[in-house]
């Protein structure tokens, strides 16, 4: 047994030992932004204590001299002020209320305003369409005297056109509107996507005001008209990429454009019934002076509320503006080339071209064409197929509303944005070219409505997809390819109708069977095409310097973090003190 003095002994000298070297203390350290530690190295309570919004490790020093704990903590950078998306690193938009309250939030006020700057240009292009009807068939006045005697008269129609002629007239508008989308886009990233916009609109509307006394002297002066009206109306569509290349965030890209560009479809939906109306109740001039003054005063709202860019607008508080440029990066107007010859081998840019061409296709030969094949086929009347007619795109309007949130969504909790464009484009298609085909060898005509309203209405997923996909792949040329896309977009509007008439010839439904079928073939092709070649990241030719080193940057980010799999990451906030002195002790 050992004695009691020999214990004491080796006690004294272990204590002996432990004066010749540092003390052992603990240490309460705090970390403030990201610290990376190897798990193994770490115990569970180190791992788990948390307090408030810090993260605290207690850790032994072996190495900690003696003396006094630090009495002032590091100068630590203030912490930004702005929650990040764990998902994408992107920076979460400021809460400046509910989603309701959209004037609250300039960015959302821009998209109302382009919502209803849409609707006016589709009123502005269909009021011909219902107008023509009345200015070439005569109308039946109903008078009714002071006896009680009812006097039918009959008003010979004003202008005596046939239906070649008429043709020429609707289609007018198109070799005007086809020959701006280029130019359109290149101005509005010149000079400013919102008055670009604005201007268009303006001179569309007025030259709508001037269209009954020009119709009543010639119809050379008529169809003159309508083709500088597609000249104005052609830049529309173009330069609103460039306004949403300033105002939209990346993660809210889809919603904004989407919500904007579903007035076209609305104004679709409510111009023909509104137009047929003001033709019976106050004759056809009106529906060329109502919408043409409806025009002007958005085009005076548009002009004083929205301006070319976030910090050019006064009203706009600093924690959007500060959220828009965190997202956005440098958007100064720098004066780049154009990189033509990139642009025209880039097969995700013929992606989107491909899908815009397919997606018009089907929807200018319904537009043109439905009122007429249920008419001729499924034996409705006038105001019946007017109603059917119309349906499908309410449906699509509908539908956009909402599909390019669930886009924006689909992007930042589950799939990357090229994963995502794919995914609703060939959707889309894929379901478009089923409908389609079922269409055309239905014979009930409830089955018959029901596939063609399916057809059109998912339509609005693919264009939650390939009408945004330019801002992906090229922001700064976003208004560009837009217009480059639309000018192929728009010559099934002057191809589909003419190949439906040559179809279509003796009113029969193996005739409109062909045309549903050409159709639905063609949407089948451009599922194809965009799921292969689609892209949605930024493209190497589309990089400005700032872009490449950002990109650069998370390239090497990814390598790190593919190379520590086996590290926790521990997020945490600015401490208030370094060291506690409390938790000094001596072992």
């Amino acid at each position: 047994m050992e004695s009691a003095t020999r214990r004491d002994g080796r006690e004294r000298e272990r204590r002996a030992a432990r004066r010749g070297r540092s003390r052992p203390t603990w240490r309460l350290v705090v970390v403030q932004w990201t610290v990376v530690v190897r798990s193994s190295q770490l115990s569970a309570r180190a791992r788990n204590l948390e307090l408030g919004t810090c993260a605290v490790f207690v850790i032994r020093s072996r190495a900690s001299p003696v003396g006094p704990p630090r009495s002032e903590p590091p100068d630590y950078p203030t912490p930004p002020t702005m929650e990040c998306n764990t998902k994408t690193d992107l920076p979460k938009p400021p809460l400046l209320g509910s989603k309701w309250q959209f004037w609250k939030q300039r960015r959302y006020l821009v998209a109302f305003l382009a919502f209803l700057g849409f609707f006016n240009v589709y009123t502005l292009r269909v009021n011909l369409s219902v107008a023509i009807v009345a200015m070439t068939t005569g109308q039946i006045l109903k008078e009714k005297l002071e006896n009680g005697t009812t006097v039918i008269s009959t008003m010979p129609k004003e202008f005596d056109w046939d239906s070649k002629l008429q043709g020429l007239i609707l289609s007018s508008f198109f070799y005007g509107y086809i020959c701006t989308q280029l130019f359109g886009g290149w101005l509005g990233a010149r000079i400013g996507g919102a008055r670009v916009y604005g201007v268009g609109v303006a001179v569309t509307a007025l030259l709508t005001l001037i269209t009954p006394p020009l119709a009543r002297l010639n119809v050379n002066f008529l169809i003159a008209l309508r083709i500088i009206e597609g000249l104005f109306e052609g830049v529309t569509y173009p330069c609103i990429h460039a306004v949403w290349s300033q105002w939209a965030p990346p993660m809210e890209r889809t919603q904004l454009a989407s919500v904007a560009f579903s007035g076209s479809f609305v104004g679709t939906v409510v111009a023909y019934p509104v137009c047929g109306f003001l033709a019976d109740k106050f004759g056809w001039s009106a529906d060329f002076y109502i919408p043409g003054l409806v025009g002007l005063f958005w085009v005076l709202v548009w002009l004083t509320v929205v301006r070319d860019r976030p910090e050019d607008d006064p009203y706009i508080s600093s924690e959007e503006l500060k959220y828009i440029q965190d997202t956005l990066g440098d958007t100064s107007d720098k004066k780049v080339p154009v990189p033509w010859k990139n642009i025209v081998t880039s097969m995700p840019v013929w992606a989107i071209v491909c899908a815009h061409f397919c997606e018009n296709w089907g929807f200018y030969t319904l537009l043109t064409q439905l009122p007429t094949f249920m008419k001729d086929t499924l034996n409705f009347n006038l105001a019946e197929s007017g109603f059917l007619s119309a349906l499908p795109y309410l449906v699509m309007a509908l539908v956009m509303q909402r599909s390019g949130y669930l886009a924006d969504w689909v992007r930042s909790t589950h799939l990357t944005t090229t994963q995502t464009r794919k995914l609703f484009n060939c959707t889309a298609f894929i379901s478009q070219t089923i409908f389609m085909f079922a269409a055309s060898y239905m014979t009930a005509p409830a089955g018959v409505i029901f596939c063609l309203i399916m057809a059109v209405g998912l339509g609005a997923f693919a264009w939650s997809a390939f009408s945004v996909n330019h801002l992906d792949i090229a922001p700064q040329y976003a208004s560009l390819l837009m217009g480059f896309s639309n000018t192929f977009a728009t010559i099934p509007g002057i191809i589909s109708p003419m190949l439906a008439g040559y179809l279509v010839q003796n009113k029969q439904p193996s005739e409109w069977q062909n045309v549903f079928l050409i159709a639905s073939g063609i949407y089948l092709f451009g599922a194809i095409f965009y799921g292969i070649f689609a892209d949605g990241e930024v493209q190497p030719w589309a990089m400005d310097e700032s872009t490449v080193q950002k990109h650069n940057s998370n390239a090497k980010d990814t390598e790190k973090q593919q190379s520590e799999s086996k590290m926790t990451k521990y997020t945490v906030n600015p401490p208030t003190s370094y060291t506690n002195p409390a938790l000094n002790t001596q072992e």
